[in-house]
């Protein structure tokens, strides 16, 4: 029979293997961004200055900007979080808090699970469908706000439910034993603990909306545009507007493709300083995500 020791010996020479294969694959993914990030750097921090970001397309590429794309891109991502945050955490916050186990939440979850991983060009084929054609929403920047809204919807609440499930059943317990119903046990102690968990997978999934371009090409996002939305603000009655919901719109990926396939060699150090403006943006809100995160198990530490 084989001795204690031997197995003991097994054992750690597997947990060390498995750490230097981790340690490996976090080097690579490492190396792999900063190529990424010195090769946009290289080609397009020279196009990087305040007239890029405040000028609109132009066929002349010294003076194209992305004035309208990245407009577009923060108006489709307030239609996409305002949509899918209420929406994915009050659906997690029902499944793992309220629902009975039975056959029909197993389907439910299983559903959920599988439409996280169904590719981003089947949810612009359904909006494509479903809101263009039959909604008659057109091709417009809540389209789109949807469109994504349902692409991220799995995700945020998955990230709920996992926050929420990593919670101990002892708190809960003990709210119920001082006399709390479930919604004030859920609202005053299991969403303070969860919230950390809650707005990472809410950021993580936004940063993934940011940078799709699929969905939005099939509902008909325009690849160069010289306007921007009506402002949702006026000075006069009345003072605001949702026109802007049904302008039609751009963002910073589809803008990028559309330089990429220019022959002219500028527009490439465009596409480039664009790929840079959405790294940094992806790798800010990644960064928040984190921040936010590490303040909010503090505080509850402390």
């Amino acid at each position: 029979m084989t001795s204690l020791t031997t197995i003991i010996r097994r054992s750690r020479l597997r947990d060390q293997m498995f750490i230097i294969v981790g340690v490996l694959a976090t080097l690579l993914g490492m190396i792999t961004l900063l190529a990424l990030l010195l090769d946009l750097s290289r080609d397009g921090f020279g196009r990087l200055h305040w007239g890029f970001l405040t000028s609109f397309p132009s066929r002349h590429p010294e003076k194209a900007g992305i004035l309208s794309a990245w407009v577009g891109t923060l108006c489709v991502m307030v239609v996409t979080a305002s949509t899918a945050v209420p929406l994915g955490v009050a659906a997690g916050i029902y499944l793992e808090e309220y629902a009975r186990r039975s056959w029909f939440t197993e389907i439910i979850e299983i559903n959920i699970a599988n439409l996280a991983g169904v590719p981003s060009i089947i949810y612009g084929l359904m909006a494509l469908g479903l809101f263009v054609y039959q909604f008659n929403l057109g091709h417009s920047i809540q389209t789109a706000g949807l469109t994504l809204a349902i692409l991220i919807l799995p995700i945020i609440i998955v990230a709920t439910r996992e926050a929420l499930r990593a919670i101990p059943q002892e708190i809960r317990e003990a709210a119920y034993a001082q006399g709390a119903t479930r919604w004030q046990t859920v609202w005053f102690h299991l969403l303070p603990y969860s919230m950390g968990g809650i707005a990472t997978g809410v950021i993580i999934a936004l940063s993934r909306a940011i940078g799709e371009t699929a969905p939005l090409i099939t509902i008909g996002a325009l690849t160069y545009i010289a306007f921007l939305p009506p402002s949702p603000v006026h000075p006069e009655s009345p003072y605001n507007s949702m026109s802007w919901l049904r302008s039609e719109f751009t963002v910073l990926p589809i803008q990028m493709f559309n330089w990429v396939s220019r022959p002219q060699k500028e527009f490439h150090l465009n596409a480039a300083a664009t790929g840079l403006v959405l790294l940094v943006v992806t790798l800010s809100l990644n960064a928040v995500a984190i921040v936010l995160r590490y303040r909010i198990r503090r505080r509850i530490k402390w």
